[in-house]
């Protein structure tokens, strides 16, 4: 009984782990794991967005724009401490992606910036994305929407909140 129930764990724990690591996506030699966003507070008009690019080529390349059905200006964002301020600002000439290297987007880093949403996002849905790369092109994706909550999602939100006119 214990090796059956041993193997069913181990059986599952597969199951769960593939599905994990099958939220990827590709286009030439760019692949992009896990696209992810935060579910977005009352009255909130901004929402983030993370993920990994992956670049097996040997040509750097660059993400120059994300476009989106949610959001008529989705903006590629860069947030950083200069000397004991937090700094985000856009990145107008996109974000370089080097050969042979991993650039993530992440909570207090990199990432993108879904603004005037026209529906908030909700936790459990699913977020459709087209990310625009300069040399290998469009890929459609999916942001999963997770908790609202988080270790630095809070932050993140708080930023985005006080930063809603960010640009315009």
């Amino acid at each position: 009984m214990k090796r059956q129930i041993a193997a069913a764990c181990t059986a599952l724990f597969l199951l769960v782990a593939q599905g994990a690591s099958a939220h990827g996506f590709k286009v030439g030699p760019l692949e992009i794991g896990h696209p992810y966003s935060r579910a977005m507070l009352p009255g909130a008009k901004v929402g983030g967005g993370y993920f990994k690019i992956v670049n097996t080529g040997d040509t750097a390349d660059r993400l120059v724009s994300v476009t989106s059905d949610r959001s008529p200006d989705v903006q590629i964002h860069e947030m950083k401490m200069e000397g004991s301020i937090m700094e985000m600002r856009p990145l107008p000439n996109g974000l370089a992606v080097p050969a042979h290297e991993t650039v993530e987007l992440k909570p207090a880093s990199y990432h993108v910036m879904f603004t005037n949403v026209t529906q908030p996002f909700k936790e459990g849905e699913m977020i459709k994305a087209t990310l625009n790369f300069e040399k290998a092109g469009p890929v459609e994706v999916e942001f999963v929407v997770g908790p609202a909550g988080g270790d630095k999602a809070g932050g993140e939100a708080g930023g985005h909140d006080a930063h809603k006119d960010h640009g315009k």
